[in-house]
């Protein structure tokens, strides 16, 4: 990655490179333009892992399947919001599901059940079908504020969703940042993440961190290779400069202590 910058500054902290599996980024992309999407490509592709094409929207939006083959050009992986694979379960349509990411050429899929109520057996049998063809990331917490789950759960869930062939568990806080892993406030559930980071691995999770205070956090906490998402189309590259120390948040964080002592006048 590094002979991609602009100058060999010294001390940044190393990043791994694609295909990553750590220190992932994922984005959402809310239905921006093919236009767009282009733009977004030229800057950001070398810094995103994963494109998400949020919640319900990729079934109103147009040019979909050029800039889903855009997207695999640049090397992401590309897969519709879990909200939309339980619109298809919610009707009882898996099977058509299926037949519509096939007739995207995607190559990942989600699986959640932040909505619907499902079994975590049904749950499990979906991730373990759909990983036979795609990359299957699944998404575990409620998107409805004020659903407590305990962090037990998470943690059973998470594991037992890794098993039956999940890439990475995701840890749900909406685009919004305040549910979930979250408190309404934005502030991180503390005990929670605690939690489960002392029983799943840090690399097989994904955070749901759409606020720069968020990103911040789990940078800060767990290193620049943090798996993060849900992260905007244009936050790509100040994220990225977050997980480098190139910005203020965390110009501190990642430098050597020699360096951290105050300059001489």
């Amino acid at each position: 990655m590094t002979n991609q910058y602009n100058f060999n500054l010294p001390h940044l902290p190393k990043r791994s490179e694609k295909p990553r599996k750590e220190g992932i980024t994922m984005v959402m992309d809310k239905g921006i333009s093919l236009r767009q999407a282009e733009d977004f490509v030229e800057v950001s592709s070398g810094f995103v892992d994963f494109v998400k094409l949020g919640f319900g929207t990729s079934i109103i939006t147009k040019n979909l399947q050029e800039k889903v083959k855009l997207y695999q050009k640049a090397g992401m992986k590309v897969f519709v919001g879990g909200t939309l694979f339980e619109a298809f379960v919610v009707r009882d349509m898996f099977d058509d599901y299926r037949k519509y990411i096939s007739s995207l050429g995607l190559d990942a899929a989600e699986v959640s059940d932040g909505s619907v109520e499902l079994s975590h057996e049904k749950k499990c049998e979906y991730i373990s079908t759909l990983s036979k063809e795609y990359t299957v990331v699944s998404e575990v917490g409620s998107k409805e504020e004020g659903v407590i789950i305990h962090p037990a759960r998470w943690i059973n869930m998470m594991q037992s969703e890794l098993e039956p062939g999940a890439f990475k568990v995701i840890a749900e806080a909406r685009e919004s940042g305040n549910v979930g892993i979250f408190h309404k406030n934005g502030s991180a559930h503390t005990m929670l993440i605690n939690r489960i980071v002392s029983k799943v691995k840090l690399e097989n999770i994904i955070w749901e961190t759409p606020q720069k205070s968020q990103q911040v956090y789990f940078l800060k906490l767990f290193g620049c290779d943090v798996n993060l998402g849900n992260i905007a189309v244009d936050d790509v590259i100040p994220l990225e400069t977050l997980r480098l120390g190139l910005r203020g948040d965390t110009f501190f964080t990642f430098l050597p202590e020699a360096l951290k002592q105050p300059l001489n006048s």
